[in-house]
């Protein structure tokens, strides 16, 4: 399971879903080669780790343990 240090990174993915749709995750990918090629390894970390929450909200079953 993705670890989500703010509320931001939930925002940034959901963003991303209603703008670009089923290609969410493709985007988050491009956005984090974009920041590694800058030197900027802070964002590149946020946006491989939005890219791993889109594919999480992408389904529409509980995943992992429910309580």
């Amino acid at each position: 399971m993705p670890y989500l240090s703010d509320r931001k990174s939930y925002e940034d993915a959901t963003e991303l879903i209603a703008t670009f749709g089923a290609n969410a995750g493709y985007e988050a990918a491009a956005r984090a080669d974009r920041s590694r090629d800058l030197g900027n390894h802070i964002h590149f970390c946020h946006w491989r780790q939005i890219e791993r929450l889109i594919v999480l909200l992408a389904h529409h079953q509980p995943l992992g343990t429910i309580h």
